[in-house]
């Protein structure tokens, strides 16, 4: 596959280039303040050509994640069981039957640390009477990032629909974030079905198939990007967040650090549009 860059808004309709302060409220009122808009990206991701399609009203609900609970005591009495204390984002999917936010975002920071430990057993824990560091960077430099990504599986009942298996055979083998190339990485097996990753530090993760997010309701809002509907769902326990697709036949998550740059999410955007036909978001 072709490497891909930051591209311009390809959207037909108005032939503009992603630019941060090029917002408007596709519920009738005019949003004037564009560095506004893009600041609610919640710095995980700036600079791509943003509409919001549900208006400026409704953001995704959000739950605090639960304090931990005591179950001991120095009576011997046992504390209130952790489930007691669910948090009201974990009933809402239940309730739709789409894995919790959390799952997603801690699927992809279990990935950075299982990667973190990987690399430290290809630098440490080999004795191949070379220098470490040469070989080292000899090996970097042949295979791009060292050994494959171990990911958590998580709920994607439409994983297998054509629409996950064309999107997933047009995904670039690179994509470009703030002028840098991210490598797309070999996933360690059992590897979750529809699932592709970039970059080595911190991977952007793409899931296709998933249940519709609890987040999503009527009152969302939506940010439009070459042409293709995203819902924002900042991470609160840190700085990432996961952009979900709703205006295809089947849901797309891509999870992205930050600092990533707009390449990622416009390059997802465009294959979206190319291989999926749209349909309007369901609530």
């Amino acid at each position: 596959m072709t490497d891909s860059s930051d591209t311009p808004d390809r959207d037909s309709r108005s032939g503009e280039t992603a630019d941060p302060a090029d917002t408007t409220d596709t519920n009738g009122s005019a949003d004037t303040n564009g560095s506004a808009d893009s600041a609610d990206a919640a710095g995980s991701v700036d600079g791509a050509d943003t509409t919001d399609a549900a208006g400026s009203a409704g953001t995704a609900n959000q739950a605090d994640t639960p304090d931990p609970v005591d179950t001991t005591g120095s009576s011997g009495a046992a504390g209130t069981a952790p489930e007691a204390s669910a948090s009201a984002a974990d009933t809402a999917a239940t309730d739709t039957g789409a894995p919790p936010r959390k799952l997603i975002i801690a699927a992809a920071g279990l990935a950075v640390a299982l990667a973190a430990g990987v690399g430290a057993i290809g630098l440490f824990g080999r004795d191949t009477g070379t220098d470490p560091a040469g070989g080292a960077q000899a090996d970097a430099d042949a295979t791009g990032p060292a050994g494959p990504l171990p990911l958590v599986s998580i709920p994607a009942p439409e994983s297998d629909s054509d629409a996950c298996r064309r999107m997933l055979e047009a995904v670039p083998d690179r994509l470009t974030s703030s002028g840098e190339q991210l490598q797309r990485r070999e996933l360690a097996e059992p590897a979750p079905p529809a699932t592709a990753a970039w970059g080595q530090d911190s991977p952007v993760v793409l899931r296709c198939g998933l249940d519709r997010p609890p987040e999503l309701k009527r009152t969302s809002t939506l940010r439009q990007i070459n042409g293709v509907q995203w819902l924002h769902v900042p991470d609160e326990a840190g700085p990432s967040a996961t952009w979900y697709v709703v205006d295809r036949p089947v849901f797309l998550a891509l999870t992205v650090p930050e600092g990533t740059g707009t390449g990622p999410l416009q390059r997802i955007s465009d294959l979206a549009d190319e291989t999926m036909k749209q349909v309007s978001p369901t609530f």
